[in-house]
């Protein structure tokens, strides 16, 4: 079964590549439309396996079926090709052009059965790039995985994507048969840095890359002059977004470094008290939770919790824990992931040393800094000591939430993703799933249809160094 759904993708691999953008983006675009129509269905038998809610499970369909469509715009667009072309002289020429690389595997997450799953922004992003996907369907909802699979193809094969474009492979033994199969170009990973490694572990020996997006302590930083202004208001927040979702997103902020004096944990363990408890999305992860909290509260100061009654199920109370500035040191179990509402409250006396334990903790997905506005001092201090740990920095804001643009960037220095150079959403996701090659003195009828002068495909293209536009011609 898994070696005909291989075979079936890599003879759909040549097709795929040489489609225009914009048929691909009709392709896309009826895969959109049928996550809609098909909102009701999708969301009542993803509450009935994930227990996330109606509400939340709607809005992630619908955000779902806009990124498709952005990524068939990005696709459209065409600059992620990388077109261009150099006449050196009179006896030699060079163009240069990214080509799909072929069939790609995906594993989506549990937490974001719609937005990270088994057609997500992995699998929307390869299929706007040009390359056949093969999605494992996740064990946290199966049949969800199943009904959205067969939803998507045939969509897909309805609007006239050929056969093996998209498919869907069950269990444990079928993930590994694509890792290991020749077929396979690249793996998309989102998940625990458990997962991701044994990935990474069993794609070594082929050399395929793996786009691994693992997650970890998502660290953030109030400046004296914020505190002054509103500590309060700063802890409302950071509570809030550590406990969205039962802190289960990978963008949660885990640990927050605040001035001494200011009352930074008393304010976030009131607010934490007061949060309802939520079920957290299989037995795994709860008895995961309920073990790093164990962990968390040898290793911590001191600690505060929710004080509403926790329900049956995998229901967890939330909680924040009391840390010392001089325990946050590599190899401490303060500063490993606990995937669940449950975060870090720092107090700070010396605003450089805590600086350098920031930027001296391990990469990471996403930071914020809470700054006194344009004219404090601290502001680009922090900012720039930050950027080179972390894949986005939020001013005045919290990460959870990712917006999918041009100019996002979803990935982080290791261990939050296994690809430092590469993002999970946004414009840049397409650039996993291609790669550069270069054609010496090619005769026009050799090169791809949008290096020639009449550039069907209306891509940007840089022509002896200099870009140009869609409408331009030679």
């Amino acid at each position: 079964m898994v070696e005909a759904i291989l075979n079936r993708a890599t003879t759909a691999a040549y097709e795929l590549a040489a489609t225009a953008p914009k048929v691909r983006k009709i392709w896309l675009t009826a895969t959109s439309d049928a996550l809609l129509a098909h909102e009701e269905e999708l969301a009542q038998l993803g509450n009935e396996e994930t227990g996330l809610g109606l509400p939340r499970l709607r809005s992630e369909i619908a955000g779902s079926a806009r990124s498709i469509l952005f990524y068939a715009s990005v696709a459209v667009e065409g600059s992620y090709l990388g077109a261009s072309t150099d006449l050196i002289n009179e006896s030699i020429a060079l163009s240069r052009w990214n080509i799909p690389v072929g069939p790609i595997a995906v594993f989506g997450a549990s937490n974001f059965p719609f937005g990270f799953g088994v057609f997500g922004h992995d699998v929307a992003s390869a299929l706007a790039a040009g390359c056949p996907v093969i999605a494992k369907a996740h064990p946290a909802h199966p049949r969800l995985s199943a009904r959205l699979s067969v939803i998507a193809r045939s969509a897909l094969l309805a609007a006239g994507a050929p056969e093996g474009t998209y498919d869907l492979v069950t269990g444990f033994d079928a993930g590994l048969h694509l890792v290991d199969s020749p077929a396979i170009a690249t793996v998309a990973f989102t998940g625990s840095q458990r997962g991701g490694m044994a990935l990474l572990a069993r794609a070594a020996p082929r050399g395929v890359p793996v786009f691994a997006e693992m997650g970890t302590v998502n660290p953030a930083f109030v400046t004296a002059a914020a505190a002054a202004a509103d500590t309060a208001a700063i802890a409302a927040g950071f509570v809030a977004s550590f406990t969205l979702g039962a802190g289960q997103f990978c963008t949660k902020p885990g640990l927050i470094f605040a001035p001494a004096g200011a009352g930074m944990f008393d304010a976030v363990a009131a607010r934490v008290a007061e949060v309802p408890p939520a079920p957290l999305l299989t037995a795994g992860i709860a008895a995961s939770f309920a073990t790093g909290i164990a962990e968390l509260a040898v290793a911590a100061e001191s600690t505060s919790r929710s004080t509403i009654p926790v329900g049956d199920g995998y229901f967890v109370a939330a909680q924040v824990f009391r840390v010392a500035l001089a325990d946050l040191r590599p190899g401490s179990r303060l500063l490993e992931e606990c995937f669940g509402p449950v975060a870090l409250v720092c107090e700070y006396i010396d605003a450089a040393a805590a600086l350098s334990t920031l930027v001296r903790l391990q990469g990471s997905l996403a930071a914020s800094v809470f700054t006194g506005g344009p004219t404090d001092p601290e502001t680009r201090a922090v900012v720039e000591r930050l950027l080179p740990n972390v894949g986005r920095v939020a001013l005045n804001a919290w990460p959870t939430g990712v917006i999918n643009t041009w100019s996002q960037q979803h990935g982080g220095p290791w261990p939050a993703t296994s690809r430092l150079d590469a993002t999970s959403v946004g414009a840049g996701a397409l650039a996993r799933f291609v790669r550069p090659v270069s054609l010496q003195n090619a005769a026009p009828e050799t090169l791809p249809v949008f290096l020639s002068a009449d550039n069907p495909w209306q891509i940007p293209r840089r022509i002896d160094g200099a870009l140009i536009p869609p409408a331009h011609q030679f």
